[in-house]
């Protein structure tokens, strides 16, 4: 199973998220700060 991490540069925030979150996240900025998102601050891991 492939899951998705979302880590705020400027908040250090990590929470784990879906497809739709991520999108989300990339439109709107972090959940917790609104920070500006990129796909850099995605990271993938399969278990």
């Amino acid at each position: 199973m492939t899951t998705v991490h979302f880590t705020c540069t400027d908040c250090a925030q990590t929470i784990e998220v879906n497809d739709a979150m991520r999108e989300t996240i990339l439109e709107t900025g972090c959940p917790v700060c609104t920070a500006a998102a990129t796909e850099e601050d995605f990271a993938v891991t399969c278990e």
